[in-house]
């Protein structure tokens, strides 16, 4: 079988290729594209295949791994023949269920729970760790080719010889086909042995948590027969549930990703992520776990039940920390920034050009081409701004709430009031801002009276987000605070189900949380506040997030806080205000927001969630049927209320004016890294004058400007003085974000390891010992010695041996040597003003053996003054080119995100990565003066928009800007 590389749009640069007979053997590929291109087609000519074990192919970067086997573990198989690692597990696993047996009952709980516990610290922890830095360093790759744990004994590189029979045999009996121990890529043999880690902790893990739950396991007191069928079936229909929902994640992702083989090398190829991964995100982490709490169940143990929860925390810690970021880093990158087309001139550009440059939070864009989209978020404790009206407002009723509900007692009248408030609010919640967003979407009338007084769409927009806000937190609050009038503090925690009603509640409350913050990660502000009712040019409908699995995750688990708090409290009141809550908020679903959602998407409107289908394609035939029928029923059902509510509305629009006037009366040092250092003893020999470090970098665009800066007018008179200089040296200055080039000589005998680290001035008392971490600003001197894969990024020429009679200059005294260079950019720099120098270390310590002239980093103010006006006195054009390579060292200079022109887009990290916005915002603060929010850079999304909104805020601010003009008042012209 032949294909060429044309067949599959890869271009002519790939060579016609034949597939090899010998798929066991890896082979390298000519470019990262080929290799990817290459274990694709493999992938799908097996998918062909009607063979029952099929393979899987992988790729690293430097070409094609061997087939990933699609295979459960044959650990307890009987006719598998066993590896030295099987024996390990399955040694360890008779060792645990022996003691169990060993140990007298009453030591079985405490040393199972802190087995458990350890084991699961050595899943969640030491797991965790290594994927961590294999992720972000590939250090266990590292690791194995360092130690040549993999290299034949013979040729002297392995350190470990007597292990090198032991994982041939192993992992040749693993995989008995296709495989040869000696040319599999490192990356397949480092996974290969992990997954040998990885075995013997999983099974520990799991049997140490199954022989707690059988210490603790008991009948409890006063429990009927009726009571214990119903809670045994209800506990192994949970372990039922579970392991389908493994077995299906497994059928999905296969031994490749079940044993995170994606932080060693990658897999081409095409899965469909349907059944259990349609029904939950995250499912082997979410639902995955639904089988520790039916094991909870029949061990009718609280102490197995609080231990199931710590291990599901620790396992979502887990996915948070280390496997959500590899994911994202791995399969969803940034995508390419949008290039514009050439233009000769401004002209050219259109003007749907200048908008579409960028926009955050799902917004579209709300301003024309002479002013960009106005950012102000309302949602999230970071976003909350005391100089906004509506957050005063949030903060103040909230401060008055609580004191209500703290300084009243709890007798029957102040629970009704607090019951009755909370009614009250929520009402206005569902109903009230229901009817608004419904005149809204048949009439535009909440525009329309904005725009009857002359405001446009956007301070429509504005006050409605206002009045939504605080609303939504006002109906939240004076449910809790009703809910604590009610709250009984229980007097036996171990009554009843005192308990488990507190256990299950809260973890309501905290479903509806990561319900919300789903939710609004997946919307953004945009959707969060019902935008598509305001502005017709809506973002496209998509299903992601949390709407991948729901289509209105509010109808169903948006409410399990409110449910969660009903049931700790147990109050007939507060179940009211629960179904009251729901009922109201599936009304405003039905009646409001469906209705909306149909007129604006149409078909494209989904019918079936991820959950709903799945749950449907497992019902029988019959039942299916039955369902039909139902749906049928209800349809019909929900017709005539909805006409009932059609011909009412003339009632209801009667109120409308009154309800509104009312309304209107309603509104983010580290501790210091001190490191010990003692003497090395190979610093003998080694002399600190043999040792230089120069420097090359960006000058600023003015240096005599920036020079002149420093005499601020405070000072003495001879202060204010030109210095006299008795040498031609000048202070070193280079620009803000500029990359700095180094260049160093040393010694031919200097350590391997030595590097170069760049510090503050101030932050070091001593010029013989670095006693501070450089924070990641360091670079080596020779490749690959660092097991740090930063270690090695920056360097432009690695160590370079000099002899004596090469040396091209006129030094007094020639020595042999060695030689190289070094670039620091992006995160290797620091992101402020000040007086910097590098430090040459040896080997590996911090012991100093030169230190570069000390430069600074400066940013010269703007002053209007010093440019040229245009032919309507605007600044801009000037603002525009002082900005823009500014922007482009605060963007690293990446042809990726970097704007070339001031009308070229930003790309799209820097809305991911909010470093890059807070660096450009520190610039213009230093150059204008004026200081906005990150996410101003963000939603401006261009050079051209950030300067017309500096250039405006100037005007705003003129008495109060850093210009040399006169600071009086503005002069009206």
């Amino acid at each position: 079988m032949s294909s060429t590389a044309n067949d599959t749009g890869h271009g002519s640069d790939f060579l016609r290729e034949r597939l090899p007979q010998q798929p066991e053997k890896p082979r390298q590929a000519v470019s990262e594209e080929c290799a990817e291109h290459t274990v694709k087609k493999l992938n799908d000519q097996e998918d062909e295949t009607e063979i029952e074990e099929k393979r899987t192919y992988g790729r690293i970067p430097t070409g094609v791994v061997p087939e990933t086997h699609d295979m459960v573990s044959t650990l307890f198989s009987p006719t598998a023949s066993k590896k030295v690692t099987d024996i390990i597990v399955i040694t360890c696993l008779a060792c645990l269920i022996g003691l169990f047996f060993a140990l007298p009952p009453s030591l079985r709980v405490p040393f199972y729970g802190i087995t458990f516990l350890c084991w699961r610290a050595a899943y969640n922890g030491g797991i965790g760790l290594l994927l961590y830095a294999q992720s972000n360093g590939r250090r266990l790759t590292k690791w194995a080719k360092k130690s040549g744990i993999f290299e034949p004994p013979s040729t002297g590189k392995n350190s470990h010889p007597w292990l090198y029979p032991i994982l041939r045999r192993d992992f040749e009996t693993q995989i008995p086909k296709d495989y040869k121990f000696e040319e599999a890529p490192l990356e397949y043999n480092t996974w290969l042995l992990f997954r040998c880690l990885v075995d013997l902790i999983l099974m520990s893990d799991f049997i140490s948590y199954c022989l707690f739950a059988a210490a603790c396991g008991g009948t409890p007191q006063g429990e009927s027969t009726y009571g214990t069928i119903a809670r045994w079936s209800v506990g192994w229909a949970l372990i039922v549930f579970n392991l389908w929902v493994k077995l299906d994640a497994h059928r999905v992702v296969k031994d490749f990703a079940w044993f995170w083989g994606d932080f060693f090398f990658l897999i081409d190829q095409e899965l469909t992520f349907d059944g259990v991964f349609e029904m939950a995100p995250h499912p082997m982490y979410s639902v995955g776990y639904i089988g520790y709490y039916g094991i909870s169940l029949l061990a009718a143990s609280y102490k197995v039940l609080f231990i199931s929860l710590i291990a599901h925390a620790a396992q979502f810690a887990f996915l948070a920390i280390v496997e959500s970021p590899h994911i994202e880093k791995t399969y969803n990158p940034p995508q390419p920034r949008k290039r514009l087309p050439e233009a000769s001139s401004d002209e050219d550009l259109t003007e749907s050009q200048e908008l579409d440059a960028g926009h955050i939070n799902n917004y579209p864009p709300l301003a024309s081409a002479e002013q960009p989209s106005p950012v102000h978020n309302l949602i999230g404790l970071q976003n909350m701004d005391v100089h906004r009206v509506t957050d005063v407002a949030v903060i103040l009723l909230q401060i008055y709430m609580f004191s209500l509900t703290l300084l009243t007692p709890p007798t029957t009248p102040y629970q009704f009031f607090f019951v009755a408030n909370a009614v009250i609010w929520r009402i206005w919640y569902s109903l009230g801002l229901g009817f608004i967003l419904d005149r809204q979407s048949n009439k535009k009338k909440w525009t329309r009276h904005f725009i009857k007084y002359g405001e446009s769409t956007e301070e429509a927009w504005r006050q409605w987000k206002g009045i939504y806000h605080l609303s939504m937190t006002m109906c939240y609050l004076s449910f809790i605070t009703a809910a604590w009038k009610m709250y009984t503090l229980p007097e036996d925690w171990q009554y009843g189900l005192t308990l488990l009603r507190h256990v299950i509640g809260s973890a309501m409350v905290a479903l509806q949380i990561w319900t919300f913050f789903s939710m609004y990660e997946s919307l953004g502000e945009f959707g969060w506040f019902y935008g598509d009712f305001f502005f017709d040019h809506a973002p496209k409908l998509t299903y992601s997030g949390i709407y991948r699995f729901l289509n209105n995750p509010e109808r169903i688990i948006g409410l399990a806080g409110v449910w969660g708090i009903a049931i700790m409290c147990w109050s007939r009141s507060i179940f009211f205000l629960a179904v009251l809550s729901h009922v109201l908020t599936l009304a405003f679903i039905q009646f409001v927001e469906r209705p909306h959602m149909q007129k604006l998407y149409g078909e494209s409107l989904r019918q079936d969630s991820g959950v709903s289908k799945n749950l449907k394609r497992a019902l029988p035939k019959p039942i299916r049927a039955w369902q039909g029928s139902v749906d049928r029923v209800l349809a019909d059902t929900m017709d005539f209320i909805e006409d009932f509510i059609d011909n009412a509305k003339p009632k209801l629009e009667a109120g409308y004016d009154k309800i509104v006037s009312e309304s209107r009366t309603l509104f983010k040092h580290y501790p210091a890294h001190i490191s010990i250092t003692r003497v090395a003893p190979d610093l003998a020999g080694l002399n600190p004058a043999d040792y230089n470090l120069e420097l090359e970098g960006t000058p600023p665009l003015s240096p005599r400007l920036a020079e002149r800066e420093r005499n601020s007018g405070r000072e003495g008179e001879k202060g204010r003085m030109p210095p006299r200089r008795r040498s031609t040296f000048r202070t070193l200055m280079f620009e803000y974000g500029a990359p700095i080039k180094v260049k160093w000589t040393a010694p031919s005998n200097h350590g391997r390891k030595d590097w170069v680290g760049l510090y503050m001035i101030a932050d070091n008392a001593s010029r013989q010992v670095t006693r501070v971490s450089s924070q990641g600003r360091w670079i080596a001197t020779n490749e690959g010695v660092f097991d740090n894969a930063s270690a090695d990024q920056g360097i432009l020429i690695s160590s370079k041996n000099i002899l004596a009679g090469d040396w091209k200059d006129n030094k007094a005294e020639k020595k042999d040597c060695c030689v190289g260079e070094m670039e620091f950019a992006g995160d290797k720099l620091w992101w402020t003003t000040g007086v910097f120098e590098f430090r040459y270390h040896h080997n590996g310590n911090h012991n100093v053996m030169t230190i570069s002239l000390p430069f600074e980093i400066r940013i010269g103010r703007f002053d209007e003054a010093d440019v040229e006006r245009d032919g309507s006195g605007s600044v801009r054009p000037a603002i525009e080119e002082a900005l823009l390579p500014v922007v482009r060292n605060c963007f690293d200079r990446d042809e990726n995100i970097a704007p070339r022109t001031v009308d070229e887009a930003f790309g799209n990290l820097v809305e991911r990565e909010g470093k890059f916005a807070r660096r450009v915002i520190f610039a213009v603060h230093q150059m204008f003066g004026i200081e906005f929010a990150p996410e101003v850079v963000q939603a401006d999304g261009n050079v051209r928009n950030l300067a017309w909104r500096i250039e405006t805020a100037r005007s705003v601010l003129a008495p109060y800007s850093m210009s040399t003009e006169a600071r009086g008042s503005p002069i009206e012209k």
